[in-house]
Protein backbone atom coordinates (compact mmCIF):
# COMPACT_ATOMS: atom_id res chain seq x y z
CA UNK A 1 0.00 0.00 0.00
CA UNK A 2 1.05 3.47 -0.84
CA UNK A 3 1.61 5.46 2.41
CA UNK A 4 0.73 8.89 2.56
CA UNK A 5 3.91 11.14 1.59
CA UNK A 6 5.33 8.65 -0.45
CA UNK A 7 4.81 11.81 -3.06
CA UNK A 8 7.29 13.95 -1.13
CA UNK A 9 10.89 15.04 -1.15
CA UNK A 10 12.46 17.02 1.82
CA UNK A 11 16.15 17.84 1.81
CA UNK A 12 16.70 17.97 5.94
CA UNK A 13 19.50 20.72 6.56
CA UNK A 14 18.91 20.59 10.14
CA UNK A 15 20.60 19.04 13.73
CA UNK A 16 20.14 17.77 17.54
CA UNK A 17 16.73 17.25 17.48
CA UNK A 18 13.53 19.53 16.89
CA UNK A 19 14.21 19.56 12.77
CA UNK A 20 15.25 15.90 12.79
CA UNK A 21 12.38 15.06 14.87
CA UNK A 22 10.40 16.79 11.90
CA UNK A 23 12.16 14.77 9.43
CA UNK A 24 11.61 11.82 10.71
CA UNK A 25 8.56 11.94 11.50
CA UNK A 26 7.61 13.00 7.50
CA UNK A 27 9.92 9.82 6.65
CA UNK A 28 7.40 7.82 8.56
CA UNK A 29 4.18 9.04 6.55
CA UNK A 30 6.61 8.16 3.88
CA UNK A 31 8.30 11.02 2.52
CA UNK A 32 12.21 10.77 1.21
CA UNK A 33 13.98 12.15 3.74
CA UNK A 34 17.56 13.01 1.97
CA UNK A 35 19.68 14.53 4.72
CA UNK A 36 22.98 16.76 4.53
CA UNK A 37 25.28 16.64 7.21
CA UNK A 38 28.37 18.01 7.49
CA UNK A 39 31.55 16.05 6.40
CA UNK A 40 33.17 13.98 8.74
CA UNK A 41 31.24 15.37 11.48
CA UNK A 42 27.86 14.98 10.80
CA UNK A 43 25.37 15.67 13.23
CA UNK A 44 26.15 16.86 16.45
CA UNK A 45 24.37 14.01 18.02
CA UNK A 46 26.37 11.61 16.45
CA UNK A 47 28.76 12.43 18.96
CA UNK A 48 26.36 12.78 22.23
CA UNK A 49 26.97 9.06 24.56
CA UNK A 50 27.42 7.08 25.23
CA UNK A 51 25.55 4.86 24.96
CA UNK A 52 26.46 4.07 21.32
CA UNK A 53 25.94 1.54 19.11
CA UNK A 54 28.06 -1.62 19.50
CA UNK A 55 29.68 -0.10 22.29
CA UNK A 56 31.43 2.80 20.00
CA UNK A 57 33.10 5.51 20.75
CA UNK A 58 31.94 9.54 20.20
CA UNK A 59 35.53 9.35 18.12
CA UNK A 60 34.28 6.63 15.94
CA UNK A 61 30.52 6.55 16.20
CA UNK A 62 28.43 4.32 14.14
CA UNK A 63 25.56 5.69 16.09
CA UNK A 64 24.66 7.19 19.17
CA UNK A 65 21.36 6.25 20.86
CA UNK A 66 20.78 10.14 20.44
CA UNK A 67 21.21 9.93 16.92
CA UNK A 68 19.15 6.83 16.50
CA UNK A 69 15.95 8.37 18.60
CA UNK A 70 15.46 10.98 15.37
CA UNK A 71 16.95 10.03 12.20
CA UNK A 72 15.54 6.90 10.80
CA UNK A 73 14.01 6.39 7.23
CA UNK A 74 16.66 9.08 6.22
CA UNK A 75 19.49 9.14 3.44
CA UNK A 76 22.63 10.77 4.90
CA UNK A 77 24.37 13.00 2.43
CA UNK A 78 27.57 14.70 3.11
CA UNK A 79 28.06 18.11 1.37
CA UNK A 80 30.59 21.23 2.33
CA UNK A 81 28.17 24.21 1.96
CA UNK A 82 30.81 26.83 2.63
CA UNK A 83 32.15 25.98 -1.34
CA UNK A 84 30.47 26.81 -4.29
CA UNK A 85 30.16 23.75 -5.23
CA UNK A 86 28.82 22.47 -2.08
CA UNK A 87 26.06 25.03 -2.48
CA UNK A 88 25.57 24.19 -6.73
CA UNK A 89 24.66 20.37 -5.53
CA UNK A 90 21.84 22.41 -2.96
CA UNK A 91 20.70 24.27 -5.79
CA UNK A 92 20.43 21.13 -7.71
CA UNK A 93 18.73 18.94 -5.19
CA UNK A 94 16.10 21.77 -4.67
CA UNK A 95 15.12 22.01 -7.95
CA UNK A 96 13.43 18.44 -7.59
CA UNK A 97 12.34 18.85 -3.73
CA UNK A 98 8.93 19.80 -2.28
CA UNK A 99 10.67 20.76 1.54
CA UNK A 100 13.67 22.15 3.07
CA UNK A 101 13.76 22.04 6.61
CA UNK A 102 16.74 23.61 8.27
CA UNK A 103 17.78 25.18 11.72
CA UNK A 104 20.69 27.63 11.12
CA UNK A 105 21.45 31.04 12.82
CA UNK A 106 18.96 33.90 11.47
CA UNK A 107 20.28 34.90 8.49
CA UNK A 108 23.47 32.52 8.21
CA UNK A 109 22.53 30.71 5.10
CA UNK A 110 22.39 34.25 2.91
CA UNK A 111 26.16 34.19 2.77
CA UNK A 112 26.18 30.42 0.93
CA UNK A 113 23.03 31.25 -0.77
CA UNK A 114 20.99 28.88 0.91
CA UNK A 115 18.51 31.10 2.17
CA UNK A 116 14.49 30.94 1.46
CA UNK A 117 14.70 34.28 -1.10
CA UNK A 118 17.99 32.22 -3.23
CA UNK A 119 16.02 28.72 -3.16
CA UNK A 120 12.77 29.77 -3.97
CA UNK A 121 13.77 31.19 -6.74
CA UNK A 122 15.15 28.22 -8.25
CA UNK A 123 11.74 26.47 -6.80
CA UNK A 124 9.06 28.39 -6.67
CA UNK A 125 7.04 25.61 -5.23
CA UNK A 126 9.43 24.90 -2.04
CA UNK A 127 8.60 24.96 1.27
CA UNK A 128 10.90 26.13 3.33
CA UNK A 129 11.06 25.03 7.43
CA UNK A 130 13.26 27.52 9.38
CA UNK A 131 13.39 26.48 13.29
CA UNK A 132 15.19 28.82 15.26
CA UNK A 133 15.12 29.27 18.95
CA UNK A 134 13.37 32.94 18.65
CA UNK A 135 12.07 33.28 15.34
CA UNK A 136 13.12 34.93 12.33
CA UNK A 137 12.72 38.48 14.06
CA UNK A 138 12.63 40.73 17.01
CA UNK A 139 15.20 41.44 19.98
CA UNK A 140 15.82 38.05 20.38
CA UNK A 141 16.42 36.88 17.24
CA UNK A 142 20.30 36.65 16.84
CA UNK A 143 20.20 34.26 20.14
CA UNK A 144 20.90 30.43 19.93
CA UNK A 145 18.83 28.04 21.45
CA UNK A 146 18.52 25.24 23.01
CA UNK A 147 15.91 23.18 24.52
CA UNK A 148 16.62 23.46 28.01
CA UNK A 149 16.65 27.10 27.83
CA UNK A 150 13.22 27.42 26.27
CA UNK A 151 11.87 25.26 28.80
CA UNK A 152 13.34 27.69 31.68
CA UNK A 153 12.53 31.54 29.20
CA UNK A 154 9.13 29.89 28.18
CA UNK A 155 7.92 28.98 31.59
CA UNK A 156 7.75 25.14 31.45
CA UNK A 157 10.27 24.98 34.28
CA UNK A 158 8.83 27.04 36.67
CA UNK A 159 5.08 24.29 36.61
CA UNK A 160 7.46 21.64 36.60
CA UNK A 161 9.07 20.06 40.34
CA UNK A 162 8.28 20.22 43.74
CA UNK A 163 6.86 23.73 45.49
CA UNK A 164 10.06 25.30 46.52
CA UNK A 165 9.88 24.77 50.55
CA UNK A 166 9.50 21.29 49.74
CA UNK A 167 12.43 18.77 49.60
CA UNK A 168 13.48 19.04 46.10
CA UNK A 169 11.90 21.93 45.18
CA UNK A 170 13.12 24.65 42.88
CA UNK A 171 13.16 25.03 38.97
CA UNK A 172 13.06 21.39 37.10
CA UNK A 173 13.31 20.55 33.57
CA UNK A 174 10.98 18.17 31.54
CA UNK A 175 13.24 14.62 31.65
CA UNK A 176 13.20 14.62 28.06
CA UNK A 177 13.58 17.39 25.23
CA UNK A 178 9.86 18.11 25.11
CA UNK A 179 10.43 21.80 23.76
CA UNK A 180 12.35 20.38 20.42
CA UNK A 181 10.10 17.66 20.07
CA UNK A 182 6.80 19.50 19.92
CA UNK A 183 8.84 22.53 17.53
CA UNK A 184 9.49 19.18 15.72
CA UNK A 185 5.56 18.12 15.67
CA UNK A 186 4.43 21.79 14.57
CA UNK A 187 6.93 21.69 11.90
CA UNK A 188 5.74 18.80 10.48
CA UNK A 189 1.85 19.95 10.95
CA UNK A 190 2.90 23.22 9.04
CA UNK A 191 4.86 21.55 6.32
CA UNK A 192 1.85 19.16 5.65
CA UNK A 193 -0.54 22.09 5.55
CA UNK A 194 1.57 24.28 3.19
CA UNK A 195 1.64 21.18 1.26
CA UNK A 196 -2.41 20.80 0.91
CA UNK A 197 -1.93 24.84 0.44
CA UNK A 198 0.38 24.56 -2.57
CA UNK A 199 -2.10 22.16 -4.05
CA UNK A 200 -4.59 25.34 -4.60
CA UNK A 201 -1.94 27.87 -5.31
CA UNK A 202 0.85 26.37 -6.59
CA UNK A 203 3.21 28.19 -4.67
CA UNK A 204 5.40 27.74 -2.22
CA UNK A 205 6.18 29.59 1.38
CA UNK A 206 8.33 29.85 4.30
CA UNK A 207 8.00 28.85 7.68
CA UNK A 208 8.85 30.27 10.79
CA UNK A 209 9.23 28.18 13.85
CA UNK A 210 10.38 28.92 17.11
CA UNK A 211 10.76 26.87 20.21
CA UNK A 212 10.49 29.97 22.57
CA UNK A 213 6.92 30.47 20.83
CA UNK A 214 6.19 26.90 20.76
CA UNK A 215 6.82 26.59 24.17
CA UNK A 216 4.47 29.35 25.03
CA UNK A 217 1.86 28.53 23.22
CA UNK A 218 2.14 24.74 24.65
CA UNK A 219 1.33 26.22 28.30
CA UNK A 220 -2.17 25.37 27.26
CA UNK A 221 -4.24 25.25 30.46
CA UNK A 222 -1.22 27.14 32.31
CA UNK A 223 -0.76 30.00 30.59
CA UNK A 224 -4.92 30.60 30.50
CA UNK A 225 -4.95 29.66 34.28
CA UNK A 226 -2.70 33.26 34.42
CA UNK A 227 -4.36 34.99 31.74
CA UNK A 228 -7.63 34.65 33.36
CA UNK A 229 -6.97 34.79 37.05
CA UNK A 230 -3.63 36.94 37.13
CA UNK A 231 -2.43 34.64 39.22
CA UNK A 232 0.72 32.80 38.61
CA UNK A 233 1.15 29.36 38.40
CA UNK A 234 3.57 27.75 40.59
CA UNK A 235 5.22 24.79 40.82
CA UNK A 236 2.85 22.24 42.31
CA UNK A 237 5.10 18.30 42.20
CA UNK A 238 2.40 15.61 40.85
CA UNK A 239 -0.32 17.86 42.00
CA UNK A 240 -2.88 19.91 39.45
CA UNK A 241 -4.32 23.01 39.29
CA UNK A 242 -7.49 22.76 38.04
CA UNK A 243 -8.95 19.43 39.04
CA UNK A 244 -8.57 17.36 42.87
CA UNK A 245 -7.49 14.66 43.33
CA UNK A 246 -4.99 14.06 40.29
CA UNK A 247 -1.57 13.38 41.71
CA UNK A 248 0.68 10.90 43.12
CA UNK A 249 -0.31 8.79 46.03
CA UNK A 250 1.90 6.59 48.70
CA UNK A 251 0.18 2.98 48.80
CA UNK A 252 1.28 0.66 51.85
CA UNK A 253 4.09 -0.60 49.23
CA UNK A 254 4.42 2.20 46.97
CA UNK A 255 2.90 4.79 44.48
CA UNK A 256 0.33 4.89 42.06
CA UNK A 257 -1.80 7.65 39.93
CA UNK A 258 -4.98 8.75 40.66
CA UNK A 259 -6.34 10.78 37.88
CA UNK A 260 -9.68 11.70 39.15
CA UNK A 261 -11.71 13.60 36.21
CA UNK A 262 -14.93 13.88 37.01
CA UNK A 263 -17.45 13.91 40.38
CA UNK A 264 -18.75 10.33 39.29
CA UNK A 265 -15.19 9.01 39.22
CA UNK A 266 -15.08 10.42 42.55
CA UNK A 267 -17.52 8.53 44.20
CA UNK A 268 -17.17 5.62 42.42
CA UNK A 269 -13.52 5.58 44.45
CA UNK A 270 -14.86 6.38 47.59
CA UNK A 271 -16.67 3.13 47.12
CA UNK A 272 -13.79 1.37 46.67
CA UNK A 273 -11.93 3.15 49.37
CA UNK A 274 -15.31 2.29 51.27
CA UNK A 275 -15.04 6.09 52.69
CA UNK A 276 -18.69 6.69 51.27
CA UNK A 277 -19.32 9.71 53.65
CA UNK A 278 -16.71 12.18 51.74
CA UNK A 279 -19.13 12.36 48.76
CA UNK A 280 -21.81 14.35 51.03
CA UNK A 281 -18.76 16.35 52.29
CA UNK A 282 -18.74 19.97 51.12
CA UNK A 283 -15.38 20.03 50.89
CA UNK A 284 -15.41 16.78 48.79
CA UNK A 285 -18.50 17.14 47.11
CA UNK A 286 -17.35 18.74 43.83
CA UNK A 287 -14.43 19.39 41.78
CA UNK A 288 -14.63 23.09 42.57
CA UNK A 289 -14.64 22.39 46.19
CA UNK A 290 -12.11 19.56 46.09
CA UNK A 291 -9.64 22.57 44.50
CA UNK A 292 -10.48 25.42 47.10
CA UNK A 293 -10.07 22.37 49.84
CA UNK A 294 -7.14 20.95 48.14
CA UNK A 295 -4.65 20.45 51.44
CA UNK A 296 -7.57 18.91 53.24
CA UNK A 297 -8.74 16.72 50.44
CA UNK A 298 -5.32 15.11 49.53
CA UNK A 299 -4.41 14.67 53.34
CA UNK A 300 -7.75 12.48 53.91
CA UNK A 301 -7.15 10.79 50.47
CA UNK A 302 -3.45 10.06 51.41
CA UNK A 303 -4.43 8.42 54.71
CA UNK A 304 -6.73 6.47 52.88
CA UNK A 305 -4.72 5.55 50.00
CA UNK A 306 -1.51 4.56 52.44
CA UNK A 307 -3.85 1.81 54.11
CA UNK A 308 -3.53 -0.70 51.51
CA UNK A 309 -0.81 -2.29 49.13
CA UNK A 310 -1.17 -0.42 45.51
CA UNK A 311 -1.85 -3.78 43.78
CA UNK A 312 -5.63 -3.81 45.90
CA UNK A 313 -5.67 0.36 44.59
CA UNK A 314 -4.78 -0.62 40.67
CA UNK A 315 -7.04 -3.52 40.86
CA UNK A 316 -10.19 -2.55 42.64
CA UNK A 317 -10.39 0.59 40.82
CA UNK A 318 -9.82 -0.65 37.19
CA UNK A 319 -12.60 -2.67 38.20
CA UNK A 320 -14.47 0.33 38.84
CA UNK A 321 -13.21 2.34 36.18
CA UNK A 322 -11.57 4.84 38.29
CA UNK A 323 -8.51 6.19 36.10
CA UNK A 324 -5.35 4.94 38.38
CA UNK A 325 -1.67 3.43 37.40
CA UNK A 326 1.80 2.39 38.31
CA UNK A 327 4.69 4.56 37.34
CA UNK A 328 6.73 2.68 35.46
CA UNK A 329 10.72 2.96 34.54
CA UNK A 330 11.15 3.20 31.23
CA UNK A 331 12.29 -0.99 30.95
CA UNK A 332 9.14 -1.92 32.40
CA UNK A 333 7.36 0.67 29.74
CA UNK A 334 9.11 -1.44 27.19
CA UNK A 335 7.88 -5.28 29.32
CA UNK A 336 4.42 -3.44 29.92
CA UNK A 337 2.31 -5.89 27.36
CA UNK A 338 -0.03 -3.33 25.97
CA UNK A 339 3.11 -1.52 24.23
CA UNK A 340 4.07 -5.22 23.13
CA UNK A 341 0.53 -5.70 21.47
CA UNK A 342 0.46 -2.26 20.01
CA UNK A 343 4.15 -3.26 18.83
CA UNK A 344 6.04 -0.15 19.81
CA UNK A 345 8.98 -1.38 20.30
CA UNK A 346 10.41 -2.47 16.97
CA UNK A 347 13.88 -3.32 15.21
CA UNK A 348 15.39 -2.11 11.84
CA UNK A 349 17.65 -3.33 9.46
CA UNK A 350 20.56 -2.26 8.92
CA UNK A 351 23.46 -3.13 6.32
CA UNK A 352 26.50 -2.51 8.42
CA UNK A 353 25.83 -2.66 11.97
CA UNK A 354 22.74 -5.58 12.15
CA UNK A 355 19.95 -5.16 13.84
CA UNK A 356 18.97 -1.75 15.25
CA UNK A 357 16.23 -0.67 17.77
CA UNK A 358 13.78 1.63 17.20
CA UNK A 359 10.62 3.09 19.18
CA UNK A 360 7.54 3.01 16.47
CA UNK A 361 5.51 6.07 15.37
CA UNK A 362 1.92 5.51 17.47
CA UNK A 363 -0.05 6.63 14.31
CA UNK A 364 -1.46 3.67 12.59
CA UNK A 365 -3.55 4.41 9.38
CA UNK A 366 -6.56 2.06 8.05
CA UNK A 367 -4.96 2.43 4.27
CA UNK A 368 -1.70 4.27 4.04
CA UNK A 369 0.70 2.31 6.49
CA UNK A 370 3.66 4.09 8.45
CA UNK A 371 6.76 2.87 6.85
CA UNK A 372 10.45 2.14 8.10
CA UNK A 373 12.29 2.72 5.07
CA UNK A 374 15.90 1.72 6.76
CA UNK A 375 17.67 2.26 9.96
CA UNK A 376 19.26 5.67 11.02
CA UNK A 377 21.35 6.17 8.25
CA UNK A 378 25.68 5.78 8.38
CA UNK A 379 27.36 9.38 8.39
CA UNK A 380 27.37 10.13 4.69
CA UNK A 381 25.80 6.42 3.61
CA UNK A 382 23.78 7.68 0.44
CA UNK A 383 26.21 10.41 -1.17
CA UNK A 384 27.14 8.70 -3.87
CA UNK A 385 23.87 7.10 -4.75
CA UNK A 386 21.46 10.55 -4.39
CA UNK A 387 24.54 12.37 -6.74
CA UNK A 388 24.60 9.95 -9.56
CA UNK A 389 21.06 8.19 -9.50
CA UNK A 390 19.34 11.89 -8.62
CA UNK A 391 21.25 14.49 -10.44
CA UNK A 392 23.37 12.14 -12.63
CA UNK A 393 26.94 12.98 -11.68
CA UNK A 394 29.40 10.49 -13.00
CA UNK A 395 31.75 8.59 -10.92
CA UNK A 396 34.54 10.98 -11.72
CA UNK A 397 32.89 14.26 -10.89
CA UNK A 398 31.70 12.56 -7.79
CA UNK A 399 35.90 11.30 -7.14
CA UNK A 400 37.06 14.87 -7.45
CA UNK A 401 34.41 16.20 -5.35
CA UNK A 402 35.28 13.99 -2.52
CA UNK A 403 39.09 14.59 -3.07
CA UNK A 404 38.55 18.06 -2.37
CA UNK A 405 36.69 18.02 0.38
CA UNK A 406 33.20 18.98 -0.75
CA UNK A 407 31.35 15.76 -0.11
Amino acid sequence: MSSALSHIRVLELSRILAGPWAGQMLADLGAEIIKVEKPIQGDDTRHWGPPFLNNKTAENPTGSAYFLSANRGKQSITIDIRHQEGQAIIHQLIDSCDVLIENFKVGSLVKYHLDYASLSAINPKLIYCSITGFGQDGPYAQRAGYDFLLQGMGGLMSVTGEPDHLPGGGPQKVGVALTDILTGMYATTAIQAAIIEREKSGLGQHIDLALLDVQVACLANQGMNYLVSQNTPQRMGNAHPNIVPYQTFQTADGFIILTIGNDSQFADFCQVANCQTLIHDPHFVTNQARVHNRDVVIQQLANIIKAKKSEFWLQQLEIKGVPCGPINDIAQVFENPQIKHRKMLGELTHPVNGKVPTVANPINFSRTPIVYHQAPPNLGEHTENVLIELLGYDTSTVTELRESKII
